[in-house]
């Protein structure tokens, strides 16, 4: 199992409108990185002063991985093959290249992608290999 772990935009939602992670959370093991995108995904929602201020202690207390050069271009050219496979409309196409993007990061990486959206990182791992944790 990977040493780095990094949580997708899902769990933090589930986690801020639920509650129903926090123990999962708090027992993971492995360093925990924070992804560029899930930050900005969860910036993007943040409407209450506690959203807020959860995504800048996030960023606060955990390294920040971002995309790299080659991560955006093979993001492009697997979101090009996954659209001429599924036929995906305009909108669902853009929410998945930002998950491929969180994908190709934590798999750059070597970290362990946990995620409750399971049907997009399966599908993404159809296309490269990743290790996900669904939760």
């Amino acid at each position: 199992m990977s040493s780095f772990v990094v949580f997708d935009t899902s769990i933090f939602i589930d986690h801020l409108r639920t509650g129903r992670h926090q123990q999962r959370i708090a027992e993971t093991r492995g360093l925990i990185r924070n992804s560029a995108v899930v930050l900005a995904e969860l910036s993007r929602g943040a409407t209450k002063p506690a959203e807020r201020e959860f995504v800048e202690r996030l960023a606060r207390n955990h390294p920040i991985l971002t995309p790299s050069e080659n991560n955006w271009l093979e993001s492009g050219r697997l979101l090009s093959k996954i659209n001429v496979d599924k036929g995906f409309d305009p909108r669902k196409l853009r929410d998945l290249h930002f998950d491929l993007l969180i994908a190709l990061t934590a798999r750059s990486v070597g970290a362990r992608l946990i995620t409750s959206n399971r049907d997009d990182f399966e599908l993404i791992a159809g296309y490269r290999k990743l290790q996900i944790e669904i939760w």
